[in-house]
């Protein structure tokens, strides 16, 4: 593509000159620049790309984009601009040939629940006649094929691309999670948005933003920025949960009409009649185009809204009522969200990613409710991420179950007994018992908790305590599988290892 076409798609304040240059590739990793490529000169915490143009430039750039003024190495062309990051949004957009232009593109953005809501639209869509990819923190897949996922969110140059071939594959609609950390960082920019999805905002990531606020704004962006109707799409809808606190000032910032749903009786779309049980919801969806009788195998208060999310989205789109509810009824098991681990010890094993105190306690209320026996959850916190959290995680696991089991997560560069020591300090609050390894042999009779650094061990630990009846819930990693401990990538999935330690007793409880 020509530098003069991609120039168009921004408003630099220097362009140089030849802008007819023909440009062959987008870069913003300067090892991984190919000749006729562009680079894009960002300011990053840690680094400045001007560090890095030399080393473009020898692997074969032709042209610069930044936002200082800079003299750019004899025959390189260098384009000014007031956001790089923002500029390479609007480029990387171009030059993938704007793929959301023309097709629906449903972002959902907020702490939780984001993942299980792209499997329900994606659903609805599908039973509606669009084929339909998804982009989450699962996997970047449509049908058959399945991309892995870095980021819940890439950068905009691989976003484009991915979104590129995933409609060229045969995608008619896409369904994609949108981190803060994009939205703040502009990785999103140039995608057309039909409508954004706004779930809840609890604390996460203030490594990061380092206060709610600055995370509340991040996530407003989708609603007041990139929700402006225009004539490419001139119809956009922002869906809110107003039961969330933070739900009101999404709806007073958004740039488009609003659904709301949520379980008052203030919201458009809500839910009456509802019933929990082991088996999943019953309720009847309420919404401003008639109402909805729906079952759905997903459990909990945090799933229905979930589900509400999701058919306020539907409306929205002005999909048909039966689609709606098919396609809700319908959805595939989503990777480790409540996902259930076959077993023959008559245990409920369930591995959830819930790595949030919100989330955690969400989870560990709905098991609370549904619970015949006892309830042993298993969890850690992420080492070189938000210590604040770690606390209030170890007080929610403690109270809400019989037995906490304090673990590893994905330690990285901390040690894992300090994380760990942290953890404890908000259960020691509680004043329960704190048990050894070796005393959970044979099981536990009261109320308590356990540290056991190795995360396999804890999860054999857990399976051993246990009787028939009880819940284990295995929380934090999901569908992650890996464990990052030093620099150390390492395989490790909870489900492999839940399922390995139900085998083994299974056969010792035989013998």
């Amino acid at each position: 593509m020509l530098l003069s076409t991609l120039i168009k798609a921004v408003m630099p304040f220097e362009t140089g000159d030849n802008a007819d240059l023909e440009i062959a590739g987008l870069h913003y990793d300067s090892r991984k620049v190919k000749p006729g490529g562009l680079f894009f000169a960002l300011k990053g915490v840690a680094s400045n790309g001007y560090s890095f143009v030399d080393a473009a430039v020898k692997a074969g750039a032709v042209a610069v984009v930044g936002e200082e003024a800079f003299t750019p190495p004899a025959g390189i062309r260098y384009v000014r601009v007031a956001n790089g990051r923002l500029a390479m949004s609007q480029m990387a957009a171009a030059f993938s040939g704007f793929p959301t232009a023309s097709l629906p593109l449903v972002g959902i953005t907020g702490t939780n629940g984001k993942t299980t809501t792209t499997y329900l639209v994606e659903a609805i869509l599908e039973k509606s006649g669009i084929p339909t990819a998804v982009l989450g923190t699962v996997n970047y897949r449509f049908r058959e094929r399945a991309i892995p996922a870095p980021n819940t969110t890439p950068e905009s140059v691989d976003l484009q691309q991915t979104l590129r071939e995933l409609i060229d594959l045969g995608a008619r609609g896409v369904v994609m999670e949108v981190s803060s950390h994009a939205l703040q960082q502009r990785r999103v920019d140039g995608c057309c948005f039909d409508v954004a999805i706004f779930t809840n905002l609890t604390r996460d990531h203030l490594d990061y933003h380092l206060d709610m606020e600055s995370y509340f704004q991040s996530k407003l962006r989708l609603f007041s920025e990139l929700l402006n109707a225009d004539q490419t799409k001139p119809k956009r809808r922002a869906v809110v949960n107003v039961d969330d606190p933070y739900g009101p000032r999404i709806v007073a910032g958004s740039a488009c009409p609003v659904i709301s749903y949520g379980l008052s009786g203030t919201a458009d779309v809500r839910a009456d009649q509802v019933k929990f049980s082991v088996d999943g919801i019953c309720c009847v969806l309420v919404t401003p185009q008639g109402n909805i009788n729906l079952h759905s195998a997903l459990l909990g208060r945090f799933n229905l809204y979930n589900i509400l999310s999701a058919a306020a989205a539907g409306i929205a789109m002005d999909l048909p009522l039966d689609v709606i509810r098919e396609g809700i009824e319908h959805h595939g098991n989503v990777p480790g969200r409540m996902e259930r681990i076959a077993n023959h010890l008559g245990l409920t094993v369930l591995v959830d990613y819930a790595h949030t105190g919100d989330a955690l306690e969400n989870v560990l209320r709905t098991l609370t409710e549904l619970k015949e026996e006892r309830i042993i959850t298993v969890f850690g916190c992420g080492g070189d991420r938000d210590r604040g959290k770690r606390p209030v995680m170890g007080e929610i696991a403690a109270r809400s179950s019989d037995l906490c089991v304090i673990t590893s997560d994905n330690p990285r560069s901390e040690q894992p007994q300090s994380i760990i020591a942290e953890v404890r300090s908000g259960i020691d609050l509680l004043g329960i018992r704190e048990y050894a390894s070796a005393e959970l042999s044979h099981g536990f009779s009261e109320k308590g908790f356990v540290a056991v650094e190795s995360r396999h061990e804890a999860i054999r630990l857990a399976v051993k305590a246990a009787r028939p009846g009880d819940i284990i819930l295995l929380a934090g990693k999901g569908h992650e599988d890996y464990q990052i401990i030093g620099s150390e990538k390492l395989h490790f999935d909870d489900r492999e290892e839940a399922a390995r330690a139900c085998r083994e007793f299974a056969v010792q409880v035989k013998d």
